[in-house]
C-alpha cells in the first residue's frame, strides 16, 4: 500500500526509527558463548497470519571512537584534521583492518560514554577532553541485536605512564597511528577500509565537520538500543 506522500508524489518528512514488538510464540535457546547467544524464534507479524521462523543472535552492544585533532594540535603542516586508528587482525575475515578504537558494552551497567573512554585509553593510551554522540546504528539488524554508537572525541592527550594498561592478544599488536582525516575519508570511498564502525564513524564525522560541528548531539543523547541485547 502506498503512503499518502508516495501517492501524491511529494517527499515525506524526515524518517525516524521507532520501537515495535511483534508477538513471539516460541523461542528456543540454541547456543551460548561469552559474547553472544543464538535463539530460534517463531514470530507473528500480523494477527491471523502464520508464524515465521527467525534466528536471532543476541550480542553485546558496542561503542567506538572517532578521535580527531586539527589546527595547532595536528602534526600536519597545514593544521589539517587527523584521526587516530589502530590496525587489528580480524580472524573471521582473515585480514588486518585499520579501525577506530572500539569495544563491547560487556561490563554490566557501564555507561556507553564511560565504555568509550575506557576503550580509547586501553587501545591508544589516550584520553579526550570533549565527547559527543556522532552516529548510532545496528550492526546487522536482520539477524543480530548488536547496536553501536560512534563517539566524536576531541582534545586528545596522552595518559600518564602509570595510567596505561598492558594490551593482550590481538590488541598487543596495536600501534596507535595518526592519519590525515581526508586521506581516511578517501580510503573509505575507495573501498580500502572495511570495518563498519570505521566506515560509518568516519563518514559521519566528515559530514559533521563540513557543517562546522554544528548540531552535534551530547554524549548521553537517547539511543534506540535493542532491548534484547546480551
Amino acid at each position: 500500500m502506498s503512503t499518502s506522500a508516495e501517492a501524491s508524489g511529494h517527499a515525506a518528512g524526515r524518517p525516524v526509527d521507532e520501537r515495535d514488538t511483534r508477538e513471539v510464540v516460541s523461542s528456543e535457546h540454541v547456543w551460548a558463548g561469552p559474547i553472544l547467544t543464538v535463539e530460534d524464534e517463531r514470530i507473528v507479524l500480523a494477527e491471523g497470519t502464520e508464524p515465521l521462523r527467525r534466528q536471532v543472535v543476541r550480542h553485546h552492544d558496542a561503542v567506538n571512537v572517532v578521535a580527531l585533532r586539527e589546527g595547532e594540535e595536528s602534526s600536519q603542516p597545514d593544521g589539517g584534521a587527523e584521526i587516530l586508528m589502530v590496525r587489528q587482525y580480524r580472524h573471521p575475515v582473515r585480514a588486518n583492518l585499520w579501525e577506530i578504537p572500539a569495544g563491547l558494552l560487556d561490563v554490566p551497567g557501564e555507561d556507553p560514554l564511560v565504555a568509550a573512554q575506557r576503550e580509547l585509553a586501553e587501545e591508544t593510551d589516550r584520553c579526550a577532553a570533549t565527547w559527543h554522540a556522532l552516529v548510532d546504528y545496528y550492526a546487522s539488524p536482520g539477524f543480530t541485536t548488536e547496536g553501536a554508537r560512534s563517539f566524536l572525541a576531541r582534545g586528545i592527550s596522552m595518559l600518564l605512564e602509570a595510567e596505561r594498561i598492558e594490551r593482550e592478544a590481538e590488541e598487543a599488536e596495536f600501534v596507535p597511528t595518526w592519519f590525515r582525516f581526508d586521506d581516511v575519508v578517501a580510503g573509505v570511498l575507495a573501498g580500502e577500509l572495511h570495518n563498519p564502525s570505521t566506515v560509518m564513524g568516519v563518514l559521519a564525522a566528515d559530514r559533521a565537520r563540513a557543517r562546522g560541528w554544528e548540531g552535534l548531539r551530547p554524549a548521553d543523547a537517547p539511543w534506540l538500543r535493542s532491548p534484547e541485547s546480551l
